[in-house]
């Protein structure tokens, strides 16, 4: 495959090219080679454009650091000072936004990519549906990747030999080789396709990327974000749902994660633990991301965030591209001749029968088994087989052992009305919601999710670091936190004041302070002319243009500056003319 390089205009950076590898959803390779200053984006578009790929603001690429910790790419960063690891890089494409309604991607190329997704996540089981939805689901997959069903090519048994499900009992099998054999005869590889994309995205799980957490109690959780909002999930019930037009401010500091908003008239604090403070702050950005994504009509609208107040240190984000609305509406206006989609199945790609035996390796099953943090998140299909995992080890729960009687109407029932969900617990199957430990965004070792706690006993006892309590999810708990916030505001001021009355420091500080003031001086006599010919000047210089031109600077021209400007002339006018009247 012919390698793509990006090329700088620096000289420098052209003798440091730098070797990378992208998974893709169907588990080949994409190389390319990239230098120093290559920036994220550059490798989003080259995925998109080996694909011929329009819609491609649903996708992004993920990656592992050193320390096992996923990230995705920020596109306007280098992707050497993202990845902090030595070269060479391997990164995975996955669908980073789930779309809300599928059948509003344009497209069959960008379904089958998400079609391919929607495999990955079923299999290693953060898809949690009864049976007569796990039946359905397999049976599309049946459809799309063998077509009508055949006695002389689909003997007796072959639905046993696809292992698509964590948990593939007989009595599901049997549901999935019915409906394939009797109901879907005819339907295309895309549309079969669509039709499962269509099933998919009623369920309660559709689109998460399960984040483990810890409660006040030290009870595991799972935290997702999805195109209606902010999810979390117990035991087989989804405990907590707040609509992202609901949630007013998500907030992380050290391991603790907190999610402000409203349910039933009320205002909550949602307060969770996570293992790492890494794995908070990527909790944080996904949240945020995944908000400004959903809820904003217009990614105009969406400001800079911050992951705390005013008096503490935070981390600032921006979210970057289309959101939902614009990108829906970019697709209705598609007019070119669709591409060729190559389907990769499983009959062509390998031994189709011997699934039940080996697994070719993808990102989620080995990252692991990796022998080094630097091969980020798979090896090379094409050299490692592995063993398909006991089921037993997964112990993940997509699929309930519902009754016999449960019928596919009493499943679809719950999702007749998709804006009324309610914000109780939702019982979403009998068995308990437990994602494959290798797939989820903090990976952890074969002892499973509670290894990633082991060293962080959180319970009820208070993280060195955090700033919050756990909080009852009601009016009292909001005044709580604000009144611990303010606590932690008196506590440093008087610490200052206890520093400003010591005889022994008060002269540093006083030197200090004066270095502080000049040093701010001169800069603000340097700073206010330019300011100033930022905003009044007409001159077009290069620099001057791509400043004006940031988000940041338009929002404080809009927001900020002009109405001061107004304020200043109005009160300038009515002194000049009291002046004159006197």
């Amino acid at each position: 495959m012919k390698m793509l390089r990006f090329r700088s205009s620096s000289i420098k950076s052209l003798s440091q090219e730098i070797k990378s590898t992208i998974r893709l959803l169907d588990d080949t390779e994409l190389p390319c080679i990239i230098q120093r200053d290559t920036k994220g984006q550059f490798l989003i578009d080259h995925v998109c454009n080996h694909f011929s790929l329009l819609e491609k603001d649903y996708f992004g690429i993920r990656y592992v650091d050193p320390e096992k910790q996923r990230h995705w790419l920020e596109p306007n960063k280098s992707v050497v000072k993202q990845m902090k690891s030595q070269p060479p890089y391997t990164m995975c494409f996955r669908v980073k936004f789930y779309p809300s309604e599928p059948v509003k991607v344009k497209e069959e190329l960008t379904r089958y990519l998400l079609y391919l997704q929607i495999k990955r996540d079923i299999f290693h089981g953060r898809l949690l549906c009864c049976l007569s939805d796990a039946a359905y689901l397999g049976a599309y997959t049946l459809q799309a990747e063998l077509g009508d069903y055949e006695p002389d090519e689909h003997p007796e048994g072959y639905v046993s030999e696809i292992k698509l499900f964590p948990k593939q009992t007989q009595k599901l099998e049997r549901k999935m080789g019915q409906i394939h054999k009797n109901e879907l005869r005819g339907q295309t590889a895309a549309v079969a396709e669509l039709n499962l994309l269509e099933k998919v995205h009623t369920l309660e799980t559709y689109g998460v990327d399960p984040h483990p957490c810890k409660d006040s109690s030290g009870a595991t959780a799972f935290i997702g974000f999805t195109a209606t909002g902010f999810v979390v999930f117990q035991g087989n019930k989804r405990i907590h749902l707040l609509r992202w037009s609901d949630v007013s401010k998500l907030k992380f500091d050290g391991k603790t994660f907190c999610a402000h908003g409203v349910q039933k008239e009320k205002k909550i604090v949602l307060t969770y633990h996570t293992s790492t403070p890494a794995a908070c702050k990527h909790l944080w950005k996904c949240g945020v991301e995944s908000q400004a994504f959903y809820k904003y009509a217009k990614s105009s609208q969406i400001k800079t965030v911050s992951s705390s107040n005013i008096f503490f240190k935070g981390r600032r984000f921006r979210f970057s591209g289309r959101v939902a609305k614009e990108v829906i509406e970019a697709s209705s206006k598609i007019q070119r001749t669709p591409p060729e989609v190559h389907r990769s199945t499983l009959a062509q790609s390998r031994s189709y029968y011997s699934l039940s035996k080996q697994l070719i390796t993808n990102v989620e099953t080995t990252e692991s088994h990796l022998p080094s943090p630097d091969e980020s998140e798979e090896q090379s299909p094409t050299s490692q087989i592995l063993p398909l995992p006991s089921l037993e080890h997964l112990e993940t729960g997509l699929i309930s052992n519902a009754p016999q009687s449960e019928s596919r109407e009493t499943c679809e029932s719950k999702f007749e009305n998709k804006e009324e969900y309610s914000e109780e617990a939702l019982t979403l199957s009998e068995l308990v919601y437990n994602p494959s430990a290798s797939v989820l965004p903090t990976p952890v070792e074969d002892g499973g999710i509670d290894l990633l706690f082991n060293s962080h006993p959180l319970g009820n006892q208070r993280v060195e670091g955090d700033s919050y309590d756990e909080l009852d999810a009601d009016e009292t708990a909001l005044l709580m936190a604000e009144e611990e916030e303010l606590k932690e505001v008196k506590q440093v001021l008087n610490r200052s004041f206890d520093l400003l009355t010591s005889n022994k420091q008060l002269n540093a500080l006083a030197k200090s302070f004066t270095k502080l003031l000049l040093v701010g001086l001169g800069l603000m006599l340097i700073a206010f002319p330019l300011l100033l010919v930022l905003l009044e000047s007409d001159i077009d210089a290069s620099f001057l243009r791509e400043i004006r031109q940031t988000p940041e600077f338009e929002q404080f021209h809009y927001e900020y500056y002009c109405p001061l400007r107004q304020w200043l002339v109005c009160k300038l006018h009515y002194i000049l003319d009291k002046l004159g009247s006197s």
